[in-house]
């Protein structure tokens, strides 16, 4: 039943990250230049509150560095790999093992 979940949910973030691309590659188009959606701009415009809950988490429960040196970084990644990663490693957790 886990595997399922975990595949169910994997497969939803991995179209969700293809939408993504999908939607930056016709803003490329449409400008002209390359235009990617980073993660952390997406995630305030959906839902602000949950973003400055979390920063409050990580610099309360580990440290101001942390939210500074590994979260603000990985917020600006474009939200098409975010996506796309955590669905292909959900997708990976909820495999079947040979054997």
């Amino acid at each position: 039943m886990i595997r399922f979940v975990l595949r169910f949910i994997g497969m939803w973030l991995l179209a969700g990250g293809f939408v993504a691309l999908v939607l930056d590659g016709v803003r490329s188009i449409a400008s002209s230049e390359l235009v990617l959606a980073p993660f952390g701009t997406t995630w305030e415009a959906t839902s602000p509150g949950t973003l400055a809950s979390f920063q409050s988490l990580v610099e309360t429960s580990l440290s101001a560095q942390a939210w500074d040196k590994a979260v603000a970084p990985a917020l600006t990644a474009p939200l098409f790999a975010v996506l796309g990663g955590l669905g292909i490693l959900l997708l990976l957790l909820g495999r079947r093992r040979a054997g």
